[in-house]
């Protein structure tokens, strides 16, 4: 495998195309494009950045439709994760509308989950969270994660955190579409800027949730 020199417009071109045409005959055929333009550059890509981040995953293109009602069988975006956690990360995607990059805790178990409440809870270390996530908005990413319609149960509707108490998983992400520079070597150092922008929201919640069991 070569050094990384950015993603070619024909990957974001091929999931464009994947998207209206979302069949095996169509993958079959187009193959060749997925392999040279979208998973080959991402492997490159987290190669590269491994010494400063960790290991990454890549996601599988398959979907699993066991229980969807949705039985397309591709994915229509190339993921990859570098998990600091069970279910916290640096996250990198590439799919038609063209590049993300972000982090954060993405799924865990109700331990976890309990134990980030807990954390929350606390005055200290629950303002600590609110300034982290404050200043990666201020920074450009967009705060996101799952949230449960009402306060959860043992927790007053009243609590001065209680936006943050909601939270069943936390992320921040950036969405850069397809800039000039995405075809060159230029995309790593804007990924690695993004993730060390992220870097103190990934590391709080991995100190958070990261010991904490089932």
């Amino acid at each position: 495998m070569s050094g990384f020199s950015g993603f070619p417009l024909a990957g974001l071109d091929f999931y464009e195309d994947l998207e209206a045409d979302n069949s095996k005959a169509f993958w079959t055929a187009h193959r060749d494009v997925y392999e040279s333009a979208v998973r080959e550059p991402m492997l490159a890509l987290t190669a590269l950045l491994e010494p400063d981040f960790g290991a990454a995953k890549l996601f599988r293109p398959y979907r699993d439709v066991r229980f969807s009602k949705d039985k397309t069988p591709y994915k229509t975006a190339q993921g990859a994760v570098v998990h600091t956690a069970p279910g916290v990360g640096w996250y990198v995607q590439v799919g038609a509308p063209g590049l993300f990059v972000g982090g954060g805790f993405y799924h865990g178990s109700p331990g976890q989950l309990a134990q980030l409440r807990s954390t929350v809870d606390d005055e200290v270390r629950g303002t600590e969270l609110r300034t982290i996530l404050e200043a990666t908005a201020a920074a450009g990413f967009t705060i996101g994660g799952e949230k449960l319609a009402t306060k959860p149960k043992g927790f007053a509707a009243d609590h001065p955190r209680i936006d943050l108490l909601r939270h069943k998983s936390i992320t921040a992400g950036r969405q850069f579409g397809a800039p000039d520079w995405l075809e060159t070597p230029r995309t790593a150092d804007e990924i690695r800027a993004a993730w060390e922008g992220v870097r103190p929201l990934v590391e709080w919640l991995s100190a958070v949730v990261g010991g904490a069991g089932d």
